[in-house]
C-alpha cells in the first residue's frame, strides 16, 4: 500500500527530523559499514517530502557527527577521455564501465582519487587513494598509476589516448558540488546517504546548473535492501537511474546520449534547472 506523505511547512529545514537520533562517529561508520562494494540504490525525493520520511528511520539510526557537524560540503571532479569512454560507457550500459574523480571532503580539507568499476552482479566496487587537495583538478603521477592498476585488475582497458591540453590520458570534465548527511543503519549496518544542494559546473567553459527543491537520497547496502528502501517504496518511491557525473553532463551537454537517465531527466531534473 502506497502512504501519502504531509509536506512539510515552508522555511522548515528538512533536515531538521535528524536532530533526534544519536550520533556516530567517522571511526566507527568506516567500522561498521565501509562498503566499499556495494549495491546502491538511488531515489529522488522532493525536500517537502523529506521531514515526513525521515521521520520513519529505523530504531537506532544514527547520523554522522563530526565536530558537531551533521551536513558536510563534497566536491567532486570528474576526469574522462577526450572521446568521454567513461561517460558513453556508461551511456551505452557497457558492462566494463569505470568512473574516475576526485572526491573533496571540503569541511575537513581531506582528498581523495577515487575508481568505480561494476563488479559481480552488477554491485559498484570503489577504490580509492589518498590525494592532494590542492591538486584535486588533475591526476598525478601516482594517481594515474593507482587509475591504470585498478582498471586493469578490473578487465577494464585502461584509456591511453592523451588530452591535447593536459597531456594526461584523462582531463576534469565535471565539477559536482553538494551537501551530503549519511545516516548509519545497524539492523543491515548499511548507510543511508541524502545529498542537497547539488550544483554541476562545467570545468572548461565555467557553465553551471542547480538542481534545487529535491534531493538525492542513496541506499549503500549489501545485497538485502535497507529499512529505508522499504520505507521510500511504501511511500511510493522507487530507485531511479541518476548519476551525479552522467546526469550532470547530461544537463550541461544535451547534445550527448543520455538513455539511462532520460526518465530522470524529463520527470525531475530539467524542470527542476529550468
Amino acid at each position: 500500500m502506497t502512504t501519502t506523505l504531509p509536506a512539510a511547512p515552508a522555511g522548515v529545514d528538512p533536515l531538521t527530523a535528524l536532530d533526534r537520533l544519536d550520533p556516530i562517529g567517522l571511526r566507527e561508520l568506516t567500522e561498521r559499514a565501509s562498503l566499499q562494494t556495494r549495491v546502491d540504490r538511488k531515489y529522488v525525493v522532493p525536500l517537502t517530502d523529506l521531514p515526513a520520511l525521515l521521520a520513519g528511520l529505523e530504531a537506532g539510526a544514527r547520523v554522522l557527527e563530526i565536530d558537531g557537524g551533521r551536513s558536510f560540503a563534497y566536491e567532486s571532479v570528474y576526469f574522462d577521455t577526450p572521446e568521454l569512454d567513461s561517460y558513453l560507457g556508461a551511456a551505452r550500459r557497457r558492462r566494463r564501465r569505470y568512473k574516475v574523480r576526485t572526491r573533496t571532503y571540503v569541511d575537513s580539507a581531506l582528498c581523495w582519487v577515487e575508481v568505480k568499476t561494476r563488479g559481480p552482479r552488477g554491485c559498484t566496487v570503489k577504490e580509492r587513494l589518498p590525494h592532494d587537495i590542492h591538486a584535486r583538478a588533475q591526476l598525478t603521477g601516482d594517481a594515474t598509476v593507482f587509475t591504470h592498476h585498478v582498471l586493469a585488475e578490473a578487465d577494464v582497458e585502461p584509456p591511453t589516448t592523451r588530452d591535447e591540453l593536459t597531456g594526461t590520458p584523462l582531463a576534469p570534465t565535471l565539477i559536482s558540488r553538494y551537501r551530503r548527511t549519511t545516516i548509519h543503519l545497524p539492523a543491515t549496518d548499511s548507510r543511508t546517504t541524502i545529498d542537497t544542494d547539488l550544483e554541476w559546473v562545467d570545468p572548461v567553459d565555467g557553465g553551471r546548473v542547480r538542481f534545487d527543491g529535491h534531493a538525492i537520497v542513496e541506499t549503500k547496502t549489501g545485497s538485502t535492501p535497507s529499512s529505508t528502501d522499504r520505507l521510500l517504496w511504501r511511500h511510493g518511491l522507487r530507485p531511479v537511474r541518476i548519476s551525479k557525473y552522467g546526469t550532470g553532463m547530461a544537463v550541461l551537454h544535451p547534445d550527448l546520449p543520455a538513455t539511462p537517465w532520460r526518465r530522470v531527466l524529463d520527470r525531475h531534473v530539467l524542470p527542476a534547472v529550468a
